[in-house]
């Protein structure tokens, strides 16, 4: 009997000795740990859109998919309740269903912070992110009608640095030394009152609203975030709204506005719906300043 034997040449050799080191690397390399992803807040973390209801196109569930090339692997907690408030998120028991966001936790007998630093406690050693979108909701009211806005605004930041820095450093105490925190701030959405038809004083508001977010609500923020050694993204400043207002674009069907004004009418339902939520791609603004505050692992 005779038997047939095929002579490898070798570069089809060098072919099979990279597939086999390939393979044996691919079996070698393990998957990073899978850790929890906790988020609190408000509409915003809850991934809020008009018409839909909280949904996955918010800023927390585009994180987890930007941060896997740095080595993470993140697992969403959600405990935001849309419509919270500050003092919402320190005092009131409970969310309805409704408000919660995808892959919540629901809490009846507690409050958002209990729930939050309650779970982030018992999984100490697993929590790889904290976000908290909150403080929004305490300054609506001052773009609706006030008097004088910027006094109104400067009011209620009072109780938002007072309520954050609390549960910044609740969360600062349940979590430890190493994880991250990140606040987020928002978009100035009242620009958008800049397309309100024939009304001087909704232009008056818009022009304030930078003043607002610039000079009150952000530094605010940040004061309160930084006393848990966390940290706040700017998203304001991202979505552009500290650019010239002397500066045109031409966006239908509001026609030629100011790019700070047209810039937030593309990413959010103000200008269409005088809604304050986000886009999907606004909101991937916000989950890639979250994402860019997580190093690199090795």
């Amino acid at each position: 009997m005779t038997i047939c034997t095929r002579k490898l040449t070798i570069p089809t050799l060098m072919i099979a000795l990279l597939a086999s080191l390939a393979l044996a690397q691919t079996a070698g390399a393990a998957a990073p740990p899978q850790k929890f992803y906790v988020s609190l807040g408000d509409s915003y973390a809850a991934g809020y859109q008009p018409g839909l209801g909280t949904t996955r196109n918010g800023f927390v569930y585009q994180v987890p998919g930007l941060v896997k090339s740095r080595g993470y692997n993140l697992k969403v907690v959600n405990f935001a309740c849309a419509g919270a408030t500050t003092t919402s998120l320190m005092q009131q028991v409970g969310c309805v269903k409704a408000a919660l966001g995808p892959d919540s936790r629901p809490y009846p007998t507690d409050t958002q912070i209990g729930a939050a630093t309650k779970f982030i406690k018992a999984n100490r050693s697993k929590i790889g992110l904290i976000t908290v979108s909150i403080g929004g909701n305490d300054v609506t009211a001052c773009a609706r009608g006030a008097a004088d806005p910027v006094t109104c605004v400067g009011a209620a930041t009072t109780g938002v640095n007072t309520n954050v820095t609390a549960a910044a450093k609740a969360l600062r105490a349940a979590a430890g030394p190493k994880v991250k925190i990140v606040g987020t701030t928002y978009p100035d959405v009242v620009l958008g009152a800049w397309v309100n038809p024939g009304s001087d004083g909704a232009k008056n508001l818009a022009n304030l609203s930078i003043i607002a977010f610039k000079s009150l609500i952000n530094p605010a923020l940040t004061k309160a975030y930084a006393a848990g050694k966390g940290s706040l993204v700017d998203v304001t400043a991202a979505t552009g709204a500290y650019g010239d207002m002397t500066v045109f674009n031409t966006l239908a069907p509001y026609g030629s506005i100011p790019k700070p004004v047209a810039d937030v009418c593309k990413i959010s339902f103000y200008c269409d719906k005088g809604d304050i939520h986000l886009t999907t791609k606004g909101y991937g603004i916000i989950a890639k300043l979250v994402a860019g505050q997580m190093p690199k692992l090795k």
